[in-house]
């Protein structure tokens, strides 16, 4: 005689393994004074390691104002010409320091973003900042000439 009750077999729990986070992937070198990618004796491109890829993808982002670029989406780049037009030195401060912390924490690996000192250079505005990166060991500095 069949059973009034079902016996339904449960699944055995698997218990929760530590999550790694991604390692920094190496990307190809870009060098920021020719504008184009380092390529080796055989034009081949030359790739840096993970933590040098992120601290050159900070600079590259602090770099291009947001929405003028085909290739790169909305979230990428910085509002700069917005920030500069502020009433007020320290309304400009305060719009460049949101505006470059928005953009670095974009990326997945961006732990924080902090430390901002400006300094006037005639008719230019050095923004030097310091960038952690998540699983880094210690900070790296940007300097960005605007």
């Amino acid at each position: 005689m069949a059973s009034l009750y079902p016996e339904i077999n449960l699944p055995t729990i698997i218990a929760p393994q530590t999550v790694s986070r991604k390692k920094y992937s190496p990307a190809p070198s870009f060098d920021f004074a020719t504008g184009d990618f380092k390529l080796d004796s055989h034009g081949r491109m030359i790739l840096d390691d993970g933590q040098d890829a992120f601290e050159k993808w900070c600079l590259k982002t602090c770099m291009v104002e947001r929405g003028t670029r085909l290739a790169y989406s909305d979230k990428i780049g910085i509002e700069f010409e917005t920030a500069a037009k502020k009433s007020s030195p320290e309304a400009v401060k305060s719009a460049i320091i949101r505006t470059l912390t928005e953009a670095i924490l974009v990326h997945p690996a961006a732990e924080y973003v902090k430390n901002f000192n400006f300094e006037l250079e005639g008719d230019n505005l050095r923004v030097t900042f310091d960038v952690k990166g998540r699983d880094l060991p210690e900070t790296f500095t940007v300097s960005v000439i605007y």
